[in-house]
């Protein structure tokens, strides 16, 4: 995983609505930056509705949540119109920035071994450097830790 006090990673990466965004374009914000593994399965659709429901706790505090995943544009606009997501999602399907952030890594489960998302989120700095990182996170849970870390 990438650490506290390194320079994020830049990006442009397509949005749920084929709109490239870059991370470079929300300088001057915190960004909550979080990887998944794929749209619709039952853990990352609770991550997504628990970053919803808590979505008006990040507005307040000025910051924005983006969702980053594999999958593609349209799965990725199937999932934001089917749950009401008020936030960003992008599409990486060529790894790039999942690489980058390092979260695409070798999962066991069941004894099987395969390549994929750890889910995984960071908090990046408006001075755009990463602040904070959460590994390994349970997917409701997720959202209320990150406001309250970003309370204190």
């Amino acid at each position: 995983m990438l650490q506290p006090g390194v320079k994020a990673p830049n990006f442009t990466l397509p949005n749920q609505e084929g709109v490239p965004v870059s991370l470079s374009d929300f300088l001057g914000k915190r960004v909550v930056l979080y990887f998944y593994p794929r749209d619709n399965t039952p853990g990352c659709t609770r991550q997504a509705c628990a970053f919803r429901d808590s979505y008006q706790g990040f507005q307040d505090q000025d910051v924005v949540v983006i969702g980053i995943s594999k999958d593609s544009i349209r799965s990725h606009q199937n999932f934001a119109a089917k749950h009401q997501l008020p936030f960003v999602l992008l599409s990486d399907p060529e790894l790039t920035t999942l690489q980058a952030y390092e979260v695409w890594q070798e999962k066991k489960l069941y004894g099987k071994v395969s390549m994929g998302v750890v889910r995984t989120t960071y908090i990046i700095s408006p001075e755009g450097t990463i602040e904070k990182v959460f590994e390994k996170v349970k997917p409701e849970a997720n959202p209320g830790e990150i406001l309250e870390y970003l309370k204190n």
